[in-house]
Order: C-alpha cells, then sequence, then structure tokens
C-alpha cells in the first residue's frame, strides 16, 4: 500500500467534505458512525474475498 495515496485519498475527503459543509449541502456518504462501519466493513469483506481469491461470474451461471 502507498502511504503517500492513502494520505492524498484522507486529504481529498477531508477537502471535500469541508466544501459540502461550507456550502451547507449534506454529504453523500452516511453521516452516523454505523453507516460509516458499514462502508468499511464492505471494504473489508471485498478485500478479503479478492485476497482467497474467490470469484463468482454471474452471467455464467445463469446461461449468458
Amino acid at each position: 500500500m502507498d502511504l503517500q495515496l492513502i494520505v492524498l485519498g484522507l486529504l481529498t475527503g477531508a477537502l471535500t467534505g469541508a466544501f459540502f459543509a461550507l456550502v451547507d449541502v449534506p454529504i453523500p456518504a452516511p453521516p452516523e458512525l454505523p453507516g460509516l462501519m458499514g462502508i468499511v466493513g464492505l471494504f473489508l469483506g471485498y478485500k478479503l474475498v479478492q485476497a482467497a481469491g474467490l470469484s463468482l461470474d454471474i452471467l455464467d451461471s445463469i446461461g449468458f
């Protein structure tokens, strides 16, 4: 993992969040910690399946 990309992503998110707050627009993310943890869980689940090397071709499964 590239630490520079992580910091850049965090900075970009912080600046975007500040902009949304400045113009009084709701952020396009859950405003509560449980919603945020759901997004983190989604990311971790995705990474776990990738690390396990699992995949499923949905279109192939239904015959397309």
